[in-house]
């Protein structure tokens, strides 16, 4: 661990993340920028999702669909839980650049490429792809391998005895500084663990279990999510929960001071301005 160094105006720069850890969320972004919107080329192709292993593809348990309405006029819907939500403009039907409205199940700007390919969606996905898992097992190899999982990633007793304080902080808005921005807060840690060990991984597992394949291969891993059509359906929720992850976690970073977060992801040093030690019953008075 490098030791600290001073930055001026009571200021001190300390080193939060190594090279690996650097390199490696880098390219998670990257790929998981092109992973969505290659994603969402495929899904184009045939946007609905099922539950269990169908062959009859006859009631979908969620469906963005494209109908006319009585005047003529192009419409987009999300089918889902037995209810129709009206989605014109953004699923089902999206405005062109001259003003039409036109059926596609998502914008163009959403996908990747912009015009409808499954071909180039599904290459830019499963190379992609590839490059995710492999980054991802370097991140976990090096975590475990230097003892940061452990250090940094797991709560312990201490962390999870301040976790309502965290929790009501983090509601107010007031995120941790000085000292206390030496290292990931409880709920750091109990948001990145589960990501990394439980969402990444049935990302993983369940874009595996959609390859015929793998399917040829490795038979009772299809099975085990209930077949292809439900591995796809929990792809899918895995996919968006980890973009709901990554809008929290830009907030967070933007609420914390962009500059500040973007340098120590980019250079590995963090300032914090240290402050005078407060002890525990001090903080509660």
């Amino acid at each position: 661990m490098k030791a600290d160094r001073p930055a001026g105006r009571g200021r001190i720069l300390i080193y939060r993340h190594g090279p690996i850890v650097r390199l490696t969320h880098w390219i998670n972004a990257a790929c998981i920028l092109v992973l969505l919107l290659s994603g969402l080329q495929i899904l184009c192709a045939h946007p609905a999702f099922y539950w269990g292993d169908t062959s009859r593809f006859a009631d979908p348990a969620a469906a963005i669909v494209t109908t006319t309405n009585d005047s003529g006029e192009t419409r987009g819907a999300l089918r889902m839980f037995g209810r129709t939500f009206d989605t014109t403009g953004v699923l089902g039907a999206s405005r062109t650049t001259d003003g039409q409205m036109v059926p596609r199940a998502l914008p163009a700007w959403a996908t990747l490429p912009a015009e409808l390919d499954l071909g180039a969606g599904r290459r830019w996905h499963f190379f992609f792809a590839w490059i995710f898992v492999l980054n991802g097992m370097l991140y976990v190899a090096q975590g475990l391998a230097s003892g940061r999982v452990r250090r940094t990633l797991i709560p312990g007793r201490a962390d999870l005895a301040h976790l309502g304080r965290a929790i009501a902080d983090h509601a107010r808005l007031r995120l941790p500084h000085g000292e206390e921005a030496r290292r990931y807060n409880v709920l750091q840690k109990l948001s990145y663990l589960p990501v990394v060990f439980g969402l990444l991984p049935l990302m993983i597992l369940t874009g595996l279990a959609m390859s015929p394949a793998v399917n040829a291969l490795l038979p009772w891993l299809t099975v085990m999510l209930g077949g292809r059509q439900s591995a796809r359906f929990l792809h899918f929720l895995a996919a968006g929960g980890l973009v709901l992850f990554v809008v929290v976690h830009v907030a967070m970073v933007v609420l914390a001071g962009p500059l500040n977060e973007l340098r120590s992801m980019i250079t590995g040093w963090f300032a914090i301005r240290p402050e005078p030690a407060v002890s525990v019953e001090e903080r509660a008075a």
